[in-house]
């Protein structure tokens, strides 16, 4: 490493260190406050069963819940090409979450927000094929509404 790189280096981390800046996961961070504290409403729909899915995974099972999330789900299937008979080859799937974080304690609105994704899938192979194109196509983009929300909470966890 060259002189001039670990100078940039250094001159970084003290810049971050007197922003205020800490790590999400770190002793003071605001992920560790919000680790399990976070209670979902029941899956009503396979979508949200695997955005709950996903959830708690990463935030893990609000046992004793200081917060409750409320999401809506919603997704628009887009065709994306054709062949010349005008049969659709090709899907995008848009997705939106519409979150709302409620303090139990208070009933307020902490955090409020909306994130979007999308993904797509082909439909060239044979009808199981396409149907399991479509099923994994879902979860991914149930996957990445999750993570986008989970990030916007961490953004925020500080402001709790």
């Amino acid at each position: 490493m060259w002189l001039s790189d670990r100078r940039a280096f250094l001159l970084g981390a003290v810049a971050l260190g007197g922003c205020g800046f800490t790590p999400v996961y770190g002793p003071n961070g605001g992920g560790r406050a919000l680790q399990g504290s976070i209670a979902l409403s029941d899956a009503a729909t396979p979508d949200a069963y695997l955005f709950n899915r996903r959830f708690e995974d990463r935030m893990g099972r609000g046992v004793s819940p200081a917060y409750r999330l409320n999401v809506t789900l919603t997704t628009a299937q887009v065709g994306q090409g054709s062949t010349s008979t005008g049969s659709t080859t090709r899907y995008r799937i848009d997705g939106t979450a519409a979150f709302d974080l409620v303090d139990l304690a208070t009933g307020q609105s902490a955090i409020k927000g909306t994130t979007t994704a999308f993904t797509g899938y082909s439909t060239t192979g044979s009808t199981v094929a396409t149907l399991a194109a479509e099923r994994d196509a879902q979860e991914r983009l149930m996957v990445m509404l999750a993570d986008q929300v989970i990030d916007r909470l961490f953004l925020r966890a500080s402001t709790l």
